[in-house]
């Protein structure tokens, strides 16, 4: 048995509706306290926010109060942060620090220099998403001389960074984590849902899903859009879906712990991302007995669907709505479609049970710390 090590984590936010890799890190958080670590958690927010994903009483949660966590930092902040991060981490003194995505892993790089801490830097985008952010990009290619090691969610969102950052970049899939036996009833009822999941972002494209539903909509009037998420895209997405005269067919029931109730609830699941480094909700979809249908081109995506076999690539050509609304036509019209995709075993990979990610973990630590 190895000894237990003194652990801190870091991101942005928890308390605000959360996404995936706030979700990843609760589960390694825990798991990694229910080993045996001295887990602490850090985030911007002020003291005593509760996370939005339940943390064990083991976890120690650390809040900054330093700033928004819901708008861009001002340069002061910035600073502010910086400095406190270095004060805790000389004060907590942990084996290794861990930052969850480039919003606190980039000022950790700055605070812990000369401390002697190693840091992990966790990276859960692909490099799209730096297309339009040119000092994160900067900073982003700066971190191999502030991080012992990067993480990725996969082979192929490494190999899309430059050779500089693979070269400290090591892939640590997401676990995903499926409650129980149960199986999606994919024929469904009178009224039939079209599942979607993720953050109210640009990234996830939902104008084109609600485009391509609108397309649909007065042919199967028996199915409704479901989008389960929040985000700072939802004003948009509301007066789209009212322009298009769907406020009853289209749901935006905002962001849930209880995720697993959305997908069994579920006659197929669609996402419209532009881009994914590890698709997490396409993963628990399909062990949830789901159909998936989304676009070939989108990295993270097209490593998990299997077209015609657990679902349908979609090739967006021109109009990336029409294309969509007519992968889903076939989908929609007939259960026995829908079926035959849900009858692909669900097995999931050994490498994204949780057990096999917190070892990963534990080596990768072991490693930064001079003990592997």
């Amino acid at each position: 048995m190895r000894d237990p090590m003194k652990l801190l984590f870091c991101i942005k936010a928890l308390a605000n509706p959360a996404g995936g890799a706030e979700r990843v890190l609760t589960d390694i958080a825990n798991g990694l306290a229910m080993r045996g670590d001295a887990v602490s958690l850090l985030t911007f927010e002020p003291p005593g926010r509760q996370s939005f994903y339940p943390l064990d009483a083991a976890v120690r949660h650390i809040g900054l109060g330093i700033g928004s966590t819901t708008t861009s930092a001002r340069p002061r902040e910035t600073l502010q942060r910086i400095g406190a991060l270095r004060n805790i981490a000389k004060r907590e003194q942990p084996h290794i620090v861990i930052g969850f995505m480039h919003s606190i892993f980039m000022p950790l790089g700055l605070a812990l220099l000369g401390t002697g801490i190693p840091l992990i830097a966790s990276e859960h985008n692909v490099p799209a998403h730096y297309g339009g952010r040119p000092l994160q990009r900067a900073l982003l290619r700066l971190m191999p001389l502030l991080a012992h090691r990067i993480t990725c969610v996969s082979e192929q969102a490494g190999r899309a960074y430059p050779a500089g950052l693979r070269r400290v970049m090591v892939p640590v899939p997401n676990p995903v984590t499926v409650s129980g036996a149960a199986r999606a009833e994919v024929v469904g009822t009178e009224c039939k849902t079209l599942l979607a999941v993720g953050r109210l972002h640009p990234q996830k494209d939902y104008a084109t899903l609600i485009a391509a539903f609108g397309l649909l909509a007065r042919e199967f009037p028996d199915w409704a859009l479901r989008i389960v998420g929040d985000g700072a895209e939802r004003p948009m997405l509301e007066r789209q879906i009212a322009a298009a005269g769907l406020a009853d067919r289209i749901a935006l029931p905002g962001s849930t712990t209880q995720i697993a109730r959305e997908y069994l609830g579920a006659q197929f699941f669609v996402t419209s991302s532009l881009y994914e480094s590890f698709g997490l909700t396409t993963a628990e979809a399909l062990t949830h007995g789901l159909p998936v249908v989304g676009f070939a081109d989108c990295p993270g995506t097209n490593e998990l669907i299997a077209d015609g076999v657990n679902g349908v690539l979609v090739n967006p050509g021109e109009d990336r709505a029409a294309s969509l609304a007519r992968a889903l036509r076939p989908v929609m019209a007939d259960s026995g479609v829908r079926l035959r995709l849900a009858s692909c075993p669900r097995r999931l990979p050994e490498r994204f049970r949780l057990e096999n990610v917190l070892d990963r973990w534990e080596i990768l630590i072991a490693e930064a710390c001079g003990h592997g």
